[in-house]
């Protein structure tokens, strides 16, 4: 959803002062923990949250191990860091994108551990939706993502639905524009509603939603203490995000977890709260036991459509485990299994050397630079006289910054 350089909006957008107030009066809390294990972890969106999805479940297959639903996205790494190839072949199709050239580079990355395993797809399960009139992305981009995926999971685990005449949205089936409509805030009613088919594949047979007022609530966090020098605004991700607790979640019970990205233009800066409430996933959340955590991307010069990061308009790192949106994400997860009463999880972190921190395994060395266990994130100079911050967020994975308090 979105113009150029993104996925996009075709009009803007006047947004009331009544979308925007449960944003501007709620009290910006740290992300708590919750009794979450990480074997329930799964990931969704649209557009360009879509492409962050499929770059999320390939880089982080150790922890993403539910599944994956990506709604009007592409292949990994279909732009190749070029905004005129994303714009062009991985949206409008104007030319090929080079399937066999894309598998070819995730495997390589398999192999040197820019991104985790691709083995660790093969459990997983994945549901694709593409509205057979987007014009935004067209049809042949997801049949992409598709084959893509054949390649490291059996197609009886994935669902790909294209045979229904939607536009560019997220389709529902009580809320949003006509179906047909490309514009603001891209969530259409389709009578189709793609968040409880995407939840109902990943996690199997699930209760009936709630389709009444909902019993959890929404919880405003700071996502600023997810990235490394706490300054997201200018790395093309807002301050703050949202999620929906259950309050059976919130009360300690077991449960799952599912992050969804939403696309250009529809962060909640700029179509205040119909997004995280209005788009289904709540619905059967409420229900089932299962967090939703709704992180949020912001605009910048290089960003001005809110988009998430799948052309590298932030970072040349955009799709690997050392990307930054990629490792705020992350370490948002790492926060909340942490809550996991089977296996609770304290976070640490440490200001010392670089040569320290790869003393005692936090970091490694590779050409005289150092970066930190895992993440791979870049910490400076192999030297006695650098020093870092570096945390550990879950058993093995460090990066680089501190712990949210």
């Amino acid at each position: 959803m979105a113009t150029t350089p993104g996925i996009a909006a075709r009009t803007a957008f006047a947004v009331g002062g009544a979308f925007l107030s449960s944003a501007a009066f709620a009290a910006i809390v740290t992300l708590p923990k919750y009794n979450v294990s990480v074997s329930t972890v799964s990931v969704s969106g649209i557009s360009s949250g879509g492409y962050m999805a499929a770059q999320m479940h390939f880089a982080y297959s150790k922890t993403i191990k539910k599944g994956a639903g990506v709604v009007a996205g592409g292949p990994v790494y279909c732009s190749q860091g070029n905004v005129m190839t994303a714009t062009g072949p991985c949206m409008a199709d104007t030319g090929s994108r080079n399937l066999p050239y894309l598998i070819s580079v995730v495997n390589t990355w398999s192999g040197n551990g820019y991104i985790d395993p691709t083995s660790n797809l093969a459990g997983s399960k994945v549901y694709l939706f593409s509205g057979t009139i987007d014009s935004t992305v067209k049809q042949p981009v997801m049949n992409d993502l598709n084959t893509m995926y054949k390649n490291y999971i059996s197609s009886t685990n994935i669902v790909y639905k294209n045979n229904i005449a939607a536009e560019h949205s997220l389709p529902t089936d009580y809320y949003g524009n006509m179906c047909s409509v490309n514009g603001s805030p891209y969530i259409n009613n389709c009578n189709f509603d793609v968040a409880g088919e995407i939840l109902k594949w990943i996690y199997g047979s699930l209760n009936a939603k709630n389709a009444g007022t909902l019993g959890g609530t929404f919880v405003n966090f700071n996502q600023r203490s997810f990235w490394g020098n706490g300054d997201p605004a200018n790395h093309g991700m807002a301050n703050d995000g949202w999620a929906y607790v259950p309050a059976n979640c919130a009360a300690g019970k077991p449960c799952k977890l599912h992050v969804v990205f939403h696309g250009c233009k529809q962060n909640a800066a700029t179509v205040g709260s119909q997004f995280y409430k209005n788009t289904g996933y709540n619905r059967w959340a409420d229900t089932n036991d299962m967090i939703v955590l709704y992180p949020q991307a912001n605009t910048t010069m290089a960003n001005p459509n809110g988009c998430w990061d799948w052309w590298g308009y932030d970072d040349v790192n955009f799709p690997a485990k050392s990307g930054g949106q990629m490792v705020a994400i992350k370490t948002m997860i790492d926060r909340i299994v942490s809550g996991d009463a089977a296996s609770p999880y304290t976070c640490a972190n440490w200001y010392s050397s670089n040569y320290e921190h790869v003393y005692y395994g936090r970091a490694y060395v590779s050409g005289g630079n150092v970066f930190a266990t895992n993440s791979n994130q870049y910490l400076g100079y192999y030297s006695t006289l650098a020093y870092t911050n570096v945390r550990r967020t879950s058993a093995g994975y460090y990066a680089y910054g501190t712990c949210p308090v």
